[in-house]
């Protein structure tokens, strides 16, 4: 089970760490929104009820509470990298589309039955992609999908995933959605291919030692 699931969660982890494909807005164009991909906006709550659903999931899988502070700790970026994956779902979605690429209903099933005979179970198998991976049990076959969108997509394009010509597609996608993502949630360093904290030099951080002499 250990190999399989880090192999199918790879991909994923690639597609945060490794996409050149999103540009950040240059201001506040569309009040109340995390993102627009394709006109279509991702709202700051809709952002916040998928980072609560992780939140309760991990309450539910982990009722001790010094374990759940710690699980929170393990997951300090989880509004951000919440996020870079709702929008890179709608972006892969896209490119696979413009490759006539397709997932089925069976195929999603097919891939986690396996996964979960190697877990132990359906239970087994939720808490450990929740655990690892912060995928919350109600959104495990969309994040099957994700998986099986981007290996069919490389395979319809005759390469890998980590290939060039793999995030090629993603970044036409990317263009044709005129992404735009706000900034107060980071910007994309396209050379270094990673997600950068936006600079606000406007915003003062207020620390401890601030609040104490201001007190």
């Amino acid at each position: 089970m250990h190999r399989r699931r880090r192999s199918a969660f790879v991909l994923s982890a690639a597609i945060v760490a490794a996409a050149p494909v999103l540009t950040a807005c240059a201001g506040d164009a569309h009040p109340g929104a995390a993102a627009v991909v394709g006109g279509q906006r991702i709202t700051v709550a809709q952002l916040e009820n998928r980072v609560d659903e992780v939140r309760e999931a991990q309450r539910a899988a982990v009722p001790d509470d010094a374990q759940y502070e710690q699980a929170i700790a393990k997951t300090g970026t989880l509004t951000r990298d919440t996020l870079h994956g709702m929008v890179l779902d709608r972006v892969l979605h896209r490119a696979a589309g413009d490759a006539g690429v397709t997932v089925t209903r069976k195929e999603i099933q097919q891939m986690r039955g396996g996964l979960e005979q190697q877990a132990g179970g359906p239970r087994a198998l939720e808490t450990a992609w929740l655990q690892q991976y912060g995928i919350p049990p109600q959104r495990l076959d969309d994040n099957l999908r994700l998986q099986l969108e981007a290996q069919k997509l490389a395979a319809a394009l005759g390469t890998e995933t980590s290939r060039p010509e793999f995030w090629k597609a993603l970044s036409k996608a990317s263009t044709a959605l005129k992404v735009d993502l706000n900034p107060r949630y980071g910007s994309w360093d396209v050379q270094k291919s990673s997600r950068v904290d936006a600079k606000t030099p406007w915003v003062r951080e207020v620390t401890a030692t601030d609040t104490q002499q201001t007190a």
